[in-house]
């Protein structure tokens, strides 16, 4: 049996996160919302002072966003939020569904009234959501809660760390590309057939659902082209599956 899911959030919860993480988790957060936008300077010292630190772990968390590909370091000029790389988002796209959709294999096996009964409380609470700012965290937590359940909890900090770019394409996509009504109906369909134990129709259901960020992704760079770099050659993306 996979390990408990609320388990391993305290464990988590039981160390408090360093001051680098807090810059990190901020930092970040303010990149993928957008309120610091493609080509903006981040400067330590306004950072240290908004989140009551000092300057070095703002430093640390920029240089493992740099890592990331979310911010440009430019040597005796300062750091700066990179532009959406459609080539990241893609490629993101498909480490995301390589872990995710081969999780749920285990996720169908290991599956219990008390794991079903926590994503029905998430997924009762995004079918009120109105906004972007109040889904976007609960879609995390579903597709985090997913990986845990079939006990890849862990799988999540790969995840994590490649989807930098993804997220900031999947947050502009909430903002009336595709309404987040859909999304949360979406992962409505992927819960249903993993309780029936359907192992392919939530394989096709996730697959289709974590594919509707590249059709986003096209719409987005075609309404907002300053907010993307410009591919160096020739992208391939793999095709959105059709609804069965």
């Amino acid at each position: 049996m996979a390990p408990s899911l609320w388990g391993e959030q305290a464990a988590t919860a039981a160390r408090p996160p360093s001051n680098r993480e807090l810059a990190y988790e901020h930092i970040r957060e303010l990149i993928v919302t957008g309120e610091e936008a493609p080509g903006a300077l981040l400067s330590e010292n306004d950072l240290a002072l908004r989140l009551d630190l000092s300057r070095t772990p703002v430093r640390e968390a920029l240089l493992l966003l740099a890592q990331e590909g979310l911010v440009e370091v430019r040597p005796q000029r300062g750091s700066y939020v990179s532009l959406i790389d459609p080539g990241m988002v893609r490629q993101a796209q498909f480490v995301r569904e390589a872990i995710e959709v081969a999780s749920l294999e285990a996720c169908v096996e290991n599956w219990t009234p008390e794991g079903g009964a926590h994503i029905d409380e998430l997924l009762d609470a995004q079918d009120a959501c109105t906004t972007r700012e109040e889904f976007y965290p609960l879609d995390e937590r579903f597709h985090r809660a997913l990986l845990s359940i079939a006990g890849h909890a862990s799988a999540w900090t790969a995840v994590q760390s490649a989807k930098g770019h993804l997220d900031r394409a999947r947050y502009l996509g909430l903002s009336g590309y595709r309404a987040i009504s859909e999304y949360a109906a979406d992962h409505r369909r992927v819960h249903e057939a993993v309780a029936a134990g359907d192992l392919a129709a939530a394989q096709g259901e996730l697959r289709a659902h974590l594919r509707f960020v590249l059709d986003d992704l096209d719409r987005i760079q075609a309404a907002r082209p300053e907010l993307f770099s410009i591919p160096a050659g020739p992208e391939r993306r793999p095709a959105r599956p059709a609804r069965r």
